[in-house]
């Protein structure tokens, strides 16, 4: 057995450090709902064993039920590891916060720390939002009227079922309670959503720069959820570099970001952000990186390293999940990450003040990069390098303005440079959506645009 310590496991030596053990338990019952505590381990894994009698469970046993409230009822055993005599504590509860003679702690990492007046505030806030859903709400100002029946037909014919009433066809997606409409059914379906939701909007913008310093666009949508994430997705399409490839004679426009991973994060967006939280979806394109912001952190004591290792998903919006599984824009098994990571590694995910970001960098910004300063790391060089690649650039195009069908070696004769570094500026104007190919590399021929 290999046991190291993490947000839900705890070693300790002996039994002499009881008091610290406790305060384990609780922090961790705190952190994740569910705690263990070794006893006979030292805390870089290795097996030292103690003396265990009776009296040690129930020494144990009377610690933990004098001193942690609200109480919890633990099992406590012992087991034999490496032929040395250990005892094990687990324990699950969802009572928190827990407190240890009369103080409330909270799991970092491998590490317990006593929770400030606000933080103590906020979990038992959030304990409390959990009990009643925000999804799961009546909308008491909302009525069928406000439904708007052409949403509520597109989406039962997308997930294969009849629409007859409103009120029938909102009643079999679990979307009313005592005949009144839910915050989901309004957020989802409701003609103008953001008369009762002022966040059900999508804010999005354009920086010049890799900060917020220079802003080229900026607009706000509203609308139901749906409807936003096919604005968001759309206005990302709109302002990212867009190149293409042949298939066949088909030509099939290629996106710097995978399509289907951005899609993906938009729609976690929507799907898993705190609705009780004022602020809007945000979309933040920079000249490096698009940014999908949410509001509200990742749910349910979910880790960063969880959702990235494995396929974990704790769902804030049960029922609104649940649409969006029938429509099939999500999976119920929560492989969303793994297939954003598959389509594009490069994914970074972070939890920042309240909201969950995810960055995606654009690939035309690290060409750029690499074109700009591969050759050399000397800053006289870089610029003798970029001076010599715009120049190279202008000779090219006037080429191909003169000839659209020219080759690789004809162009470096003319422009005097390598074919491989003919190569390198063709890139960079693809990227930059001024030079694209039009058919096969053999019969094709250049295209510039808007020379």
């Amino acid at each position: 057995m290999n046991l190291h310590e993490t947000e839900t496991v705890e070693l300790k030596k002996s039994t002499s450090e009881l008091k610290e053990a406790v305060i384990s338990l609780v922090a961790m019952l705190n952190k994740r709902q569910r705690a263990e505590v070794w006893f006979g381990i030292k805390n870089d894994g290795v097996v030292v064993g103690q003396q265990v009698s009776e009296k040690t469970i129930r020494d144990i046993s009377k610690t933990i039920a004098d001193t942690i409230e609200p109480k919890i009822y633990p099992t406590i055993e012992q087991v034999t590891i490496d032929g040395k005599r250990c005892v094990h504590v687990r324990v699950e509860g969802k009572e928190h916060p827990y407190y240890a003679y009369g103080r409330a702690y909270i799991r970092v990492g491998d590490e317990d720390r006593q929770l400030s007046a606000r933080e103590l505030e906020n979990l038992i806030l959030s304990k409390n939002r959990d009990r009643l859903r925000w999804d799961t709400e009546v909308c008491d100002k909302a009525s069928v009227d406000d439904i708007g029946p052409g949403k509520l037909k597109s989406f039962l014919k997308l997930c294969g079922l009849k629409f007859d009433t409103i009120p029938n066809s909102l009643e079999k997606l679990n979307l009313i309670k005592n005949g009144k409409l839910l915050n989901a059914a309004v957020i989802c379906f409701a003609r103008m959503p953001e008369k009762f939701f002022p966040n059900a909007r999508l804010r999005c913008a354009v920086f010049g720069t890799t900060d917020t310093t220079v802003t080229l666009d900026m607009k706000d949508f509203h609308g139901d959820v749906f409807a936003l994430i096919n604005k968001a997705e759309e206005y990302i399409l709109e302002h990212i570099n867009i190149g293409m490839r042949l298939e066949g004679l088909l030509r099939v426009d290629v996106p710097e970001i995978d399509r289907e991973a951005f899609r993906e994060a938009i729609i976690n967006a929507f799907c898993h952000r705190d609705y009780r939280e004022y602020d809007s979806v945000n979309i933040a394109i920079f000249k490096d990186r698009v940014e999908i912001r949410s509001p509200g952190l990742l749910y349910g004591g979910l880790t960063i390293t969880d959702i990235r290792r494995q396929m974990l998903s704790e769902r804030r919006n049960e029922i609104m999940a649940e649409l969006f599984h029938r429509a099939h824009f999500i999976e119920k098994w929560g492989r969303g990450i793994k297939m954003i990571l598959e389509r594009e590694p490069q994914t970074e995910f972070e939890e920042l003040g309240t909201h969950f970001i995810a960055t995606f960098k654009r690939k035309s910004y690290e060409a750029s990069q690499i074109i700009r300063f591969g050759e050399t790391t000397q800053k006289t060089s870089v610029k003798t390098s970029v001076k010599t690649s715009v120049k190279t650039s202008v000779k090219i195009l006037e080429a191909i303005s003169n000839n659209s069908r020219i080759t690789i070696p004809e162009l470096a004769t003319i422009a005097g440079v390598t074919e491989r570094s003919v190569e390198r500026n063709i890139m960079r104007l693809q990227l930059e959506n001024r030079l694209r190919r039009i058919g096969p590399d053999k019969g094709g021929h250049w295209e510039i645009v808007n020379s």
